[in-house]
């Protein structure tokens, strides 16, 4: 077992502090930070992307769990200290400096399959998350690249994409991660275990793909549930009449299109999106 200072030596030691423009919070205590790591299962061996490892919190864990990490990170400031846990854990441990939301993850990852496990940037977590589950990266054929995804959220986000259907936190993030993907809420986390501490409570959320509905288009799903829930507070044949072929659909498979979108379950939409696929 490689003997490493504590985080917050490394954080003191590099000057670092968290960047509100960047959207960080850095993690610290170790034993939280192992227990995220053991959320996929046994890593040892296994490839992992991690985006926005900042001083490598989370990087340690994964790394001491055996798995072999490339980091994605923006952020110069952390580079020295990743640049430790480098060398700590000869040929482990890949970063590369980058925005992750310009980058293709396929590629980066050489082809084979890899978990994603991030404390992500809150700016564009939501964001990365969308582009992981239309499984766009590399234009490759679902079921993805990525064998799990193991997701720090604002505790309100997390709550959206595990949602179901007839609540106020069901809509598009739901029915994208459960269409073809199982999401389930892993584990909360208190904002007292972050520096600086966020203003709201964090969860993690858990996702593994599935096999995906026939005759389905991601395209036609995402188009579906962006214009549905764009207007949620209004009846379906308002929200969505321009969509091609969306109101035809709806009087296909027989859903009322006086409802709202908030009632309209995942295996129904994926129904309006095979029909006009």
């Amino acid at each position: 077992m490689v003997d490493l200072p504590p985080i917050r030596e490394t954080i003191a030691a590099h000057g670092l502090s968290a960047s509100k423009a960047l959207g960080q919070n850095f993690l610290l205590d170790e034993q939280l930070l192992d227990r995220i790591a053991a959320l996929p299962g046994d890593l040892n061996g296994a490839n992992v992307l991690e985006v926005g490892p900042g001083p490598g919190g989370l990087t340690r864990a994964l790394l001491r769990a055996g798995a072999n990490v490339t980091a994605i990170e923006m952020d110069s400031r952390c580079l020295p200290a990743l640049a430790e846990l480098s060398d700590a854990f000869p040929a482990q441990l890949t970063v590369i400096e980058g925005d992750a939301m310009k980058l293709d993850h396929g590629e980066i990852m050489g082809g084979a399959p890899f978990h994603i496990l991030s404390n992500l940037p809150y700016n564009v977590g939501t964001a990365l998350f969308v582009k992981w589950l239309s499984g766009q990266d590399s234009k490759a054929p679902w079921p993805p690249q990525w064998q799990s995804l193991t997701l720090m959220f604002q505790r309100e986000v997390a709550e959206r994409i595990v949602s179901k259907p007839g609540g106020g936190a069901y809509g598009r993030l739901a029915v994208l991660a459960q269409w073809r993907s199982t999401a389930k809420l892993a584990m909360k986390v208190h904002r007292s275990a972050f520096t600086p501490p966020p203003k709201v409570m964090s969860a993690i959320v858990h996702v593994t793909p599935d096999i995906a509905p026939v005759g389905v288009s991601a395209k036609a799903l995402e188009r579906l549930s962006e214009a549905a829930f764009g207007q949620r507070r209004k009846m379906l044949r308002q929200s969505l009449k321009n969509v091609p072929g969306a109101l035809d659909a709806l009087e296909g498979i027989g859903i009322d299109p006086t409802r709202r979108a908030e009632t309209v379950s995942v295996d129904e939409f994926v129904a309006m999106a095979r029909k006009i696929s």
